[in-house]
């Protein structure tokens, strides 16, 4: 469990005092052989906000590569955890702009403001506001989105400073005027303390993303969540919203059980499945869509998606050259057919996800294939293997009880030569096919 900070932290560390310290404690190594040491410099210098700042510095670290400009930010582990990665909170908040041209849009959860950023710097927004109950986390919303703006982030230049007393007198208020939060006129998002299923502002479209953890862990009812998705959805039922969830949410049973209308998003980034996302309101259709976005190694993210209104008639076959496995966003969104036949694919089961096709599509990895064996017993595996010379093995696994690195120990492989293991079953029977490393086309 992280440090708990408190106001006088975040006060701390915005100073020009905490700034210095920030930059000294960011010079340490803060590794496990460091870290008693480190403690020590850090307390001697800056006792009683070393904690604070060892915290903030470590953050940091972690957040490289998740949030843009992450040295500059303030944040907690646990709002590290759940916070959006920075190339999907923009991709959402273009899209949000592209729906709704002009929209004040409201985060009422807004935690360290990693969303608001993203919001407030498309030209499309017409406002942004956030809303949260924890003052400690606004209060670092408050330094990261001046902060973000200020690095190139946020596109306006302009800085609005509201005082913590400022902020909890504008949420006393019934509501919040949109036209005064525009982007356009160079402020940065208008922070409010507020409960999110009390409705404080008349944006146009709400965001939300309810909290994931509790003091014991990750929570996965739907009515542990802080606040409860039922409510949320209640709560600003016939208006326009967009809720983040976990990337297992059981979205049929939303459906099916409390009778949800409107698409399920789920998205990937480099291959990890990130997050589900229901869009709801006035205009949205009952939908599923894939999300799948992927970084080059020039930074720039690609992305491209495939929604249940494209076909999913596809044949079921024997394997062709190659052995793919969708992305994790297709196959969490029940997309496999409608992926497989944008791409001239089939199936080798029809209750699998591994799908198989002559070529594999631009940008997209696949195996191609070597050898079936008859089974996935231990000794047949160890012997076809050891007839290739296999020394390094990737193992991949659906519709059989296998752990692959249990396996991978177990098989004892001695040669020199890289191989993939696909192991899945077809009808009843289990099938593993020994195949080439998994190469991405184009």
């Amino acid at each position: 469990m992280g440090y708990r900070f408190g106001v006088d932290d975040v006060a701390f560390l915005r100073s020009r005092h905490g700034a210095k310290a920030l930059e000294m404690v960011s010079a340490l190594p803060l590794t496990d052989r460091s870290m008693l040491a480190d403690v020590t410099e850090a307390r001697s210098r800056y006792a009683p906000h070393d904690a604070a700042l060892i915290e903030t510095v470590r953050c940091r670290r972690r957040a490289a590569g998740k949030l843009r400009h992450a040295d500059d930010l303030l944040l907690t582990d646990d709002a590290l955890q759940q916070a959006t990665a920075s190339p999907v909170a923009g991709h959402r908040a273009t899209e949000i702009a592209t729906r709704w041209p002009g929209a004040v849009v409201h985060d009422v959860t807004c935690s360290i403001g990693g969303e608001l950023i993203e919001l407030a710097a498309v030209p499309g927004i017409g406002g942004v506001i956030g809303s949260d109950l924890d003052r400690v986390r606004l209060a670092m919303a408050r330094h990261n989105t001046v902060v973000q703006q200020s690095t190139g982030v946020q596109q306006s230049t302009g800085v609005q400073q509201n005082t913590v007393a400022q902020q909890n007198t504008v949420a006393q208020q019934n509501t919040v005027d949109p036209k005064s939060m525009a982007i356009g006129t160079g402020r940065v998002p208008t922070l409010l303390v507020a409960d999110a299923l009390t409705p404080t502002s008349r944006a146009d479209v709400f965001l939300a993303d309810p909290a994931r953890r509790s003091g014991t862990g990750r929570v996965f009812r739907l009515d542990a969540l802080t606040p409860p998705l039922l409510d949320v959805l209640m709560t600003y039922a016939g208006r326009p919203l967009v809720v983040k969830c976990a990337p297992g949410l059981d979205y049929q049973v939303l459906r099916d059980r409390f009778g949800f209308a409107g698409e399920v998003q789920v998205t990937s980034l480099d291959s990890s499945v990130r997050e589900a996302c229901l869009w709801s309101g006035p205009g949205i259709d009952d939908g599923r869509r894939a999300t799948v976005m992927r970084t080059d190694a020039d930074g720039t993210v690609r992305v491209w998606e495939i929604t249940d209104a494209e076909s999913d008639d596809v044949a079921v076959g024997d394997p062709g050259t190659f052995l793919l496995d969708p992305d994790g966003a297709v196959v969490r969104a029940g997309l496999v057919r409608h992926y497989a036949h944008r791409h001239g694919l089939w199936q080798i089961d029809p209750h699998i996800a591994y799908l198989t096709g002559d070529s594999v599509p631009d940008g997209e990895r696949g195996f191609r294939i070597i050898e079936r064996l008859p089974s996935t017993g231990e000794k047949v595996l160890r012997k076809a293997l050891a007839s290739y010379d296999c020394g390094s093995l990737e193992i991949l696994v659906r519709g059989l009880d296998v752990d692959p690195d249990s396996l991978r120990k177990r098989l004892k492989l001695k040669g020199s030569r890289p191989l993939a293991l696909v192991l899945t079953r077809i009808g009843r029977k289990g099938v593993g096919f020994v195949c080439e490393p998994g190469v991405r086309a184009g």
